[in-house]
């Protein structure tokens, strides 16, 4: 059984900068963030196969979130640069035990470790 827990939400203005972290008790092979706003489908940000540079990101995010992990390979950040009122939500880390849940669309229902989820509020 893993357990992950997720740090680092807050309120920034539009534009401005966040950084989450995700701990993983354990062993895993694909972590994910994802978010949900109020009135919205759960939704997929970036997923990194663990002990590798592969990743993955949502179009609404490239270019503006980084995914990255801490060489324990147990810890995961996703840096969210230029903010935007859109990403506002509730962001939550995913864990699973295969690499090949790390791809394109990456559905949560692959993803059997979830954190509490942090909230992220971005003001215009």
């Amino acid at each position: 059984q893993v357990q992950v827990a997720e740090s680092g939400g807050g309120s920034v203005q539009a534009g401005g900068s966040l950084r989450l972290s995700c701990v993983a008790s354990g062993h895993t092979y694909c972590m994910a963030w994802f978010r949900k706003a109020p009135g919205k489908e759960r939704e997929g940000v970036a997923n990194i196969r663990t002990g590798t540079s592969t990743v993955d990101y949502a179009d609404s995010v490239k270019g503006r979130f980084t995914i990255s992990q801490h060489r324990d390979w147990k810890t995961m950040y996703l840096q969210m640069d230029s903010l935007k009122p859109e990403d506002t939500a509730m962001y939550y880390c995913a864990a699973g035990l295969s690499y090949s849940y790390c791809r394109a669309g990456f559905p949560p229902q692959d993803f059997g470790y979830w954190g509490q989820g942090t909230q992220v509020t971005v003001s215009s």
